[in-house]
């Protein structure tokens, strides 16, 4: 009894979390309407009543950042004082783009910038070139340095406290300048159990992105029915594929198959970029980081105090903060542990600007080819692709030359993106519920693997993309409250270093 009941106490994490989204499941199943209902009616409330938090919350990621990278901490190493980075620089940034965009950005890639061509925010006539310069500089703020500083403030928690201070590789560890060894018991278990939730929903939410589109794209390409039931099948394909790659431990297969991915996107932006629209793309580049940079603050500080701004905004930009910032634990712990080594001076150049300046080009090139195609003419599909942005991509590729292998293509592209996130995220929530453990047990994780698509599943069934969306602005919200938090621990941290540093080096010189 005593051997069951230290059992049950060393998996209290694991076990509530597990409860907690298993009935989010099972309420998705048993009624899965009355959950879009109610999901829909709960975000609309949050963001007409607390839409500020979301946008303030960014506002002030970002300029921590910018004093980290630039301010009197900007030497201090993310590990200890002779530790060396294990990845050359662009290993890592590669690394980060994939972690932190990959899958989002194939799906938005031109989905976005068109609905946006198509159902501008208000004041802007739709299908104009206005409402396309619009929706590219809108498309790239909300995939720029904003989502990468959520991801930093996550990842300097975690790396802070597992390689400088030897604590567990949790999101509680960070918060130990606050609570000390409370970290270890009920408060710390409480953030954890807060943080395995909101990122079980971020990653369902990208799983149940990646399931529409690949759907779609079969549908394109192949001539494939586009249903609930082709949805459900690559669900459980995908969900087999990476749970027999995360029991079977074949990590070294799924890292070198990440970084042919990487280069597969390479490849096919150069190839759209060579055989599209390519003067205009050249143009748009340049334009479009004017533009970004121009109108940077004003859309940073953009709330809805006017009637007509409120629901663009919950569908576009606070769904984004959101859905970032329940998907911030997985990729801030991915970036953590990569990033090692590195000074945060570097860290903070590299992950806020060098992403961000892909994330333009990524835009440009296959959003700004499908506006070229709108507006010389040579399409008709923008309507469309704002009711269903999945078929974006497929849409545009279909009519530039080498369509069809392209298509193929950017299907293996998902594909990868799909099963390699979906390892990935797997391994760190059984991290997470395993108390740190770098090695958590097969039956936590397929447990979660099989938890994650379930919730992927029941979102799909109860709302499609509205579903997804409302889940995860409703998740993300505590979690957001935690990474105010955990600034504030970091500094106790950094600030703490920097004295004991002073008072070595004073004690050296009294020497």
């Amino acid at each position: 009894m005593k051997y069951i009941s230290e059992k049950l106490k060393a998996h209290t994490v694991f076990i509530i979390s597990t409860i907690l989204i298993l009935g989010i499941v099972i309420w998705g199943l048993i009624s899965p309407e009355l959950m879009n209902e109610t999901t829909t009616m709960l975000m609309n409330k949050m963001t007409q009543n607390l839409g500020w938090f979301y946008v303030l919350a960014t506002i002030l990621f970002i300029s921590f950042c910018i004093y980290l990278g630039l301010g009197p901490y900007r030497h201090m190493k993310l590990g200890e004082k002779d530790s060396k980075p294990e990845y050359s620089y662009f290993a890592w940034i590669g690394m980060l783009f994939a972690a932190g965009m990959g899958v989002g950005l194939v799906f938005w890639g031109v989905g976005e910038p068109l609905s946006h061509f198509a159902d501008p925010p208000a004041g802007i006539e739709a299908e104009t070139q206005e409402a396309a310069e619009k929706g590219l500089v809108l498309s790239v703020f909300h995939w720029g340095i904003q989502p990468w500083a959520i991801y930093a403030i996550v990842a300097l928690g975690i790396a802070f406290a597992k390689f400088r201070k030897n604590l567990p590789g949790l999101i509680s560890s960070s918060f130990y300048p606050l609570i000390g060894d409370n970290i270890h018991k009920w408060p710390g278990k409480l953030i954890n159990i807060i943080a395995i939730v909101s990122t079980t929903v971020g990653i369902a939410t990208s799983f149940g992105l990646s399931t529409m589109q690949v759907g779609s794209g079969l549908s394109e390409v192949f001539g494939l029915p586009n249903n609930m039931w082709m949805q459900l099948i690559i669900v459980g394909s995908v969900t087999i594929i990476f749970l027999i790659s995360v029991v079977s431990g074949l990590d070294k297969g799924m890292k070198y198959l990440s970084i042919s991915n990487l280069g597969l996107a390479g490849i096919l932006l150069l190839i759209v970029f060579i055989v599209g629209p390519t003067v205009f793309l050249i143009e748009h580049i340049f334009k479009t980081i004017g533009q970004y940079g121009g109108s940077f603050f004003e859309l940073s500080f953009n709330t809805t105090p006017y009637n007509g701004e409120n629901e663009w905004m919950s569908t576009w930009t606070l769904f984004y903060w959101a859905w970032i910032i329940s998907w911030s634990p997985f990729v801030g712990t991915f970036i953590a542990r990569v990033s090692k080594g590195r000074k945060l001076g570097e860290f903070m150049l590299g992950v806020l600007i060098v992403p961000t300046l892909v994330t333009i080009l990524w835009f440009v090139v296959f959003g700004g080819t499908g506006l070229h195609m709108e507006l010389t003419g040579q399409a008709d599909f923008a309507s469309e692709i704002n009711e269903t942005p999945e078929i974006g991509l497929f849409q545009v590729l279909e009519k530039l030359p080498l369509g069809l292998f392209l298509s193929i293509a950017s299907l293996i592209l998902i594909g990868i993106f799909f099963i390699t996130s979906a390892n990935s995220a797997t391994y760190v929530l059984g991290v997470f519920s395993s108390s740190g453990n770098l090695n958590p047990g097969n039956k936590i994780l397929v447990t979660w693997g099989l938890l994650i698509s379930s919730i992927a599943t029941v979102l799909l069934l109860s709302g499609g993309l509205d579903g997804l969306q409302a889940i995860a602005t409703i998740t993300a919200l505590p979690f957001g409250v935690i990474m105010i938090l955990m600034m504030i621990a970091i500094t106790r941290s950094l600030r703490k270093e920097g004295e004991d540093k002073n008072k070595v080096e004073k004690e050296q010189e009294d020497w």
